[in-house]
């Protein structure tokens, strides 16, 4: 079968692998769509590992079932989750499944980006959801990703009413907005260097797209009442947006990492500043399973629409041009491979 072999955003070969055997209680998924994260082309974050094939947020069509396989059979539509935690472990028991030690060692084989996935028996039981007939393979990709969004405000405990400063308008940025505005948020507004993407923001109904270089906390109080922001949520490994949310913040609220910067930046945090007016800074990585399941519900009814943020709809054998396209960051928002032809 083909993959796309990942040794580093410029170098994405199509290579080939034998198609994977399963065993008892795994399945085999053909894949349909499988969606690029903005992870994928970190190259701080993936270059370690190289060569190997990336991709995360796959959707298919099961081909062939394990002995053992009862919930789900041949010809099933689903998305499969990448990393599923244990459920048992201090850590899922307490509601913290992103730090479970086996949601961080599983995986399916080899990756999203080829023509096909086997799926071990752990994600076969705990990390797969069938697809509803109202949900295409392409909107199924945003499962993961909006998964992770949910998990964040889940845990920033964003509630109607509250007003929210997204930095950075890629996908996550524009997803958080997309949720936060579904939850009565007001005003929401999002930041960014390029103008491409704060267009995008506007049309997706931010209260203001900012351009990142102007005075961000300024231009967010003419917004909102002379306030800053109960939340602000950065959506950028860029280290200056970790020192815009520290100033753009209200007393009270909340700054939620979504990302991270490099290893080795430092973030110098206000420490007495935050701690007179109980300013709370929270970290968010991955999605629970009910997370996931939320996710899947809301593309279902519809209430967070994302077939307008697929950008580009490519082939398998344009996946180098795919990670061009996203670690460029231009005109572009959400990058799909589609094994079989876009």
């Amino acid at each position: 079968m083909k993959v796309a072999m990942y040794y580093k955003n410029s170098d994405v070969r199509i290579e080939e692998l034998p198609k994977p055997e399963i065993k008892a209680g795994e399945f085999l998924l053909k894949v349909k769509a499988s969606g690029i994260c903005g992870s994928d082309v970190l190259e701080w974050y993936r270059i370690k590992k190289a060569p190997l094939v990336l991709g995360h947020e796959a959707t298919g069509e099961i081909v062939q079932i394990g002995a053992g396989v009862s919930r789900y059979k041949v010809g099933d539509r689903v998305f499969v989750s990448h990393h599923v935690p244990c459920n048992t472990c201090r850590y899922c028991l307490s509601g913290n499944h992103t730090v479970c030690e086996t949601l961080h060692t599983t995986n399916y084989f080899p990756g999203g980006f080829s023509e096909y996935i086997r799926v071990p028996q752990i994600n076969a039981e705990r990390g797969t959801l069938v697809l509803p007939k109202e949900v295409s393979y392409e909107e199924g990709t945003f499962i993961e990703p909006l998964g992770c969004v949910i998990r964040g405000q889940r845990m920033a405990s964003l509630a109607k009413n509250q007003s929210v400063l997204i930095l950075g308008a890629g996908i996550s940025g524009l997803l958080h907005l997309l949720l936060a505005r579904a939850k009565g948020c007001l005003p929401v507004a999002v930041t960014d260097i390029n103008e491409y993407r704060l267009n995008v923001a506007k049309k997706l109904g931010a209260t203001a797209a900012i351009n990142a270089k102007e005075d961000i906390a300024e231009k967010f109080r003419l917004i909102n009442e002379n306030r800053l922001a109960d939340l602000v949520i950065v959506c950028t490994s860029a280290l200056s947006a970790f020192l815009q949310a520290t100033k753009c913040v209200e007393r009270a609220g909340t700054i939620l990492c979504f990302a991270s910067p490099e290893p080795g930046k430092d973030v110098p945090i206000p420490v007495s500043d935050f701690w007179r007016n109980s300013i709370k800074i929270l970290h968010s990585y991955g999605a629970a399973p009910e997370d996931l399941k939320e996710a899947l519900a809301l593309l279902r009814d519809e209430k967070i629409k994302v077939k307008d943020l697929i950008t580009h709809r490519l082939n398998l054998a344009q996946a180098g041009l795919g990670f061009k396209l996203a670690s460029e960051a231009r005109e572009s928002i959400k990058i799909i491979l589609f094994p079989e032809g876009a």
